[in-house]
């Protein structure tokens, strides 16, 4: 399958970076979300990070236009979805969510798309099992910041296609990405892990074992973490990462029970980076 148009839903972290991350990798890119100021912030996000690219030599002047060229953005559903060949849902982690937006898409978007989701924990299959194709589906896990990070894991739902994951893994090696292959299992490699590390942080925290950046700065210099699980929750928002280990304890069991002091900075509306506030302010 040629694959020339994506579609991104949902203009928010991830979204405006796997939105920059296609665009950089020649496809025609549309950029869905409802809220203008959402769309706004993300284009300008988007070309500041091309901009970037420029100032450190690593994209061409005159190619940054073009990239720029390829990037529109739109609170109309239709016109994201209309014969676009490729479609990455990056909505927030809420089932109900994501399922009432594969709906939509199944409605609106042309047949032959392919249809991915960037979720890091939730059910793909159970995505998948509310539309009339779950051959189409599978999950493009990103990493935040997308633009930065390499890795896109590959998560094959229970009725995914052969075609639907060789699509994705062609679109991730476009987009500069390296891919694993995972059969679907709660957290699949990365969100499983890293739940768990920032889970104990959270915990060791709550005991008064040690500062939140002496525990980070213990991870970045003791273990070769690139980031400490703190700097990395701020990054990911911790209402993503609590949402996360609530569908792991869920599945998975006690190991996986959120530390009540994440869920309290939570409940606060210490979110991290993106509203300035989290384990540390901003």
């Amino acid at each position: 399958m040629m694959i020339n148009s994506i579609t991104v839903l949902g203009a928010g972290t991830m979204g405006h970076g796997i939105a920059h991350a296609a665009i950089a990798g020649g496809f025609e890119t549309r950029l869905y979300d409802v809220a203008e100021p959402a769309l706004d912030k993300a284009r300008a996000i988007v070309e500041a990070i091309v901009a970037r690219g420029v100032e450190l030599g690593k994209v061409p002047a005159f190619e940054a236009t073009r990239i720029i060229g390829r990037l529109q953005t739109t609170s109309s559903l239709e016109t994201a979805l209309g014969e676009t060949d490729f479609v990455i849902e990056a909505a927030p982690e809420r089932i109900d969510l994501k399922i009432q937006l594969f709906a939509e898409v199944e409605r609106l978007a042309p047949a032959r798309a392919v249809l991915a989701t960037n979720t890091s924990a939730l059910s793909i299959t159970e995505m998948a099992g509310s539309l009339k194709s779950p051959r189409r589906v599978a999950g493009m896990h990103f990493f935040n910041p997308v633009h930065k990070m390499k890795l896109v894991e590959i998560v094959q739902a229970l009725e995914s296609a052969p075609e639907t994951i060789e699509a994705i893994a062609e679109v991730s090696k476009r987009m500069g990405k390296e891919t694993v292959l995972v059969r679907e299992s709660p957290g699949f490699i990365t969100s499983r892990v890293n739940a768990t590390i920032g889970n104990e942080a959270f915990y060791m925290l709550q005991e008064g074992v040690a500062s939140a950046r002496d525990i980070d700065k213990a991870l970045k210099l003791g273990l070769n973490h690139p980031m400490g699980p703190f700097e990395l929750v701020d990054l990911v928002g911790l209402d993503t990462r609590l949402s996360v280990l609530e569908y792991l304890h869920r599945s998975l069991g006690e190991k996986y029970r959120p530390c009540p002091l994440l869920a309290q900075y939570v409940k606060a509306g210490r979110l991290g980076k993106k509203v300035g506030w989290g384990v540390y302010e901003y």
